[in-house]
């Protein structure tokens, strides 16, 4: 960020700077259009679309002037950063990033996304690291799943191992979540149709910002790709909804 704009003070918070961080200048003066220039350095992909999307899910809160335009602070600019480095960087979900910066805003210091460590059968600490791919006996060290049952989700189409016999590492979580609706008394046979459901969204997505990938360009693919994580947020969340509203008339026909 340029010295003119990232005013940060070595004294005390300004008085009603509640929000983190509190020792940035909170004055807002940066128009929406400043705010992505400030940022589309190191966020290629950063559009006046997706600042105002993350203000509609509370992770930034802008003035307002009369006439009603936006105006950000230098202390905005850095919440921005935050969460569009934690969407890139750890693939957050916007809900724990927006749990992360009510613990900023109280003064606290926020349990980070970490990448898991274990210790191998061999006694060496497994570390993803970054890795896209990991194997089936670390995939099984991290979760706490065996492999028999690693196997069993495989069978029945939940999780996919590659030719090599390596599984995306972001199969983790889901593998993990397996387990436990397992453990709380669902079939996993009928999660296949979970899964369906997710590549059928990820067939629209794609197809979605196909268009903006096809160009070839290294910052055309990073704003397809930031546009196909943004999208997804937005399916999960309708999802999610859309499951509370069907959960929810299961409880009313029953009542």
């Amino acid at each position: 960020m340029s010295a003119s704009v990232a005013r940060i003070r070595d004294s005390h918070p300004e008085p009603g700077a509640t929000s983190w961080p509190h020792d940035a200048d909170h004055a807002p003066v940066l128009s929406i259009g400043r705010v992505v220039e400030e940022l589309k350095t190191e966020f290629p992909a950063i559009s006046l679309s997706k600042v105002r999307y993350l203000e509609s899910e509370g992770l930034v809160n802008p003035a307002r002037t009369g006439a009603g335009y936006r105006k950000y602070s230098a202390a905005d600019v850095e919440r921005l950063r935050y969460v569009l480095s934690e969407q890139r960087d750890s693939f957050t979900p916007l809900s724990v990033i927006r749990t992360q910066l009510d613990a900023l805003d109280a003064g606290h210091t926020p349990t980070r996304r970490r990448v898991a460590q274990v210790v191998s059968s061999e006694g060496q600490t497994v570390s993803l690291g970054g890795r896209r791919a990991i194997p089936a006996a670390d995939l099984s060290d991290l979760t706490g799943v065996d492999m028999d049952t690693l196997e069993r989700y495989s069978r029945l189409g939940l999780i996919t191992p590659d030719l090599a016999g390596y599984f995306p590492a972001r199969c983790v979580q889901a593998v993990s979540t397996i387990a436990r609706l397992e453990s709380s008394g669902v079939d996993v046979r009928v999660l296949r149709a979970v899964r369906q459901g997710a590549e059928r969204s990820a067939d629209i997505i794609d197809q979605t910002v196909s268009s903006q990938r096809g160009r070839g360009r290294g910052a055309d693919r990073e704003r397809a790709r930031a546009r196909a994580i943004e999208l997804g947020d937005l399916f999960a969340e309708l999802h999610r909804d859309m499951l509370a509203v069907a959960v929810s008339s299961l409880s009313d026909d029953g009542a």
